[in-house]
């Protein structure tokens, strides 16, 4: 233990000092406000950027009924990417590993094999030639999978950045797509609908925003829009479940209309939206959501109808791309995830219910992501044991050491 009681007491006064200069009981009626009256819709520059899809409601669902209620699914595959980290060598090369899997609802060992492995290499000097790489895939393991080697476009300041966004973005969209048609009733990405970090870079900087435009980029997003285009000529409808979402859009929103939002992010904000208490104990007997929105800015402005997808052509109505979205809070965790769904199926009514039906109820069985979701992930992730192999695997085939720094040293025992 690296602190005594005396320094836990003193820390835990300072928290209470600081406590005693915050009175948040009316930040409860703000949300509410927030939900009421700046939802329906939320305007930036004139352009409704949030607005909702049907009818705009707080829901709530006993989480016994809920888990048990009928699913209107019989089947759902999900699809995750688990990578290794941006890793550094001493030779200047700079790569990251995804390795993208698809889990399914009720288990199909055969799916689970097939795996989708990029590698994401950068290089600082532009003469580096690599002479085995052809940047196609190929297949192995008796062709259940598929491999790629990728040289990523040259980016100094944001190597790490893009050798990591772009293994993860192609290794899941290129599985999801090649095994599309074996999905009969719902398919669930495990994160978002869209790379948004792939389609922020249109608005970073000018060094970024070059590669966000540029082919690289440009593949990975298409390998999404035409994920949506089989998915709506199969009638499987498509979601993308975020355990972890962190947009602040909406608060940065409100915030420039003056609206003084007391909320780090919009998670927060929907969280207390969501949270239910009864005197002063939060209510863990049900599972709360949202009614479903439509969102337009930040990050989800090129998938929208009168953006620009980054160059990419949509075969159909741009408007059935746009992205739409509710929140579900578990009380019991104290979480809230968000489930994305192209309009292409929330725009109608009975899809839409079934989604938010299935959703509702899986989450409320499960205590946390649908089954298939967590499936996925588990076939995916890339364990700390095996990263450290497949580094050392680099070192011998580099002839070259990863660049460790102090953390590698200082955490080792822990790892």
């Amino acid at each position: 233990m690296t602190l005594d009681p005396v320094h836990v007491d003193t820390i835990a006064y300072l928290a209470s000092s600081i406590a005693d200069g915050v009175d948040d009981a009316d930040h409860d009626d703000l949300a509410g406000t927030v939900w009421r009256d700046w939802l329906d819709p939320l305007r930036e520059e004139g352009r409704p950027v949030v607005e909702p899809v049907g009818d705009h409601e707080l829901r709530r669902a006993a989480v016994e009924d809920a888990a048990l209620a009928e699913r209107p699914f019989e089947t759902s595959h999900g699809v995750d990417s688990g990578t290794l980290n941006p890793t550094s060598f001493k030779n200047g090369l700079v790569l990251d590993v995804a390795h993208a899997a698809m889990g399914s609802e009720p288990t199909d060992l055969d799916l689970h094999r097939g795996r989708s492995v990029v590698v994401t290499v950068h290089a600082n000097d532009a003469t580096v030639y690599f002479p085995d790489v052809t940047d196609d895939w190929s297949r192995y393991d008796d062709g259940h999978s598929e491999r790629r080697v990728l040289k990523v476009p040259r980016t100094r300041r944001f190597a790490d950045e893009t050798v990591h966004e772009l293994a993860l973005s192609l290794a899941e969209s290129h599985h999801a797509l090649q095994h599309v048609h074996l999905v009969d009733d719902l398919l669930v990405l495990d994160g978002p609908l869209y790379p948004k970090r792939l389609l922020n870079w249109a608005t970073r900087d000018q060094e970024l925003r070059e590669v966000a435009y540029g082919d690289t980029v440009a593949e990975a997003v298409e390998n999404y829009v035409r994920l949506v285009e089989a998915c709506i000529d199969r009638g499987v409808p498509l979601v993308g479940f975020v355990k972890n979402p962190t947009t602040g859009y909406v608060t940065r929103t409100l915030d420039a209309k003056g609206v003084d939002a007391p909320w780090p992010d919009d998670t927060a904000m929907f969280t207390r939206l969501l949270e239910l208490r009864a005197d002063g104990e939060r209510d863990t007997d049900a599972v709360t959501f949202t009614s479903w929105l439509y969102s337009r800015g930040g990050s989800d402005e090129p998938m929208s109808a009168d953006g620009d997808a980054l160059g990419v052509d949509r075969d159909r109505d741009p408007a059935l791309y746009e992205l739409t979205f509710m929140l579900v809070y578990e009380p019991r965790e104290d979480v809230l995830f968000k489930v994305e769904a192209p309009a292409a199926f929330t725009e109608d009514d009975a899809v839409r219910d079934a989604l938010t039906q299935q959703v509702v109820s899986e989450v409320a069985a499960e205590q946390g992501p649908p089954a298939a979701v967590r499936k996925a992930d588990e076939l995916a992730r890339i364990g700390v044991g095996e990263k450290q192999s497949l580094r050392r695997k680099f070192e011998d085939r580099f002839g070259a050491e990863h660049l460790r720094t102090y953390d590698d040293v200082r955490w080792a025992d822990d790892e």
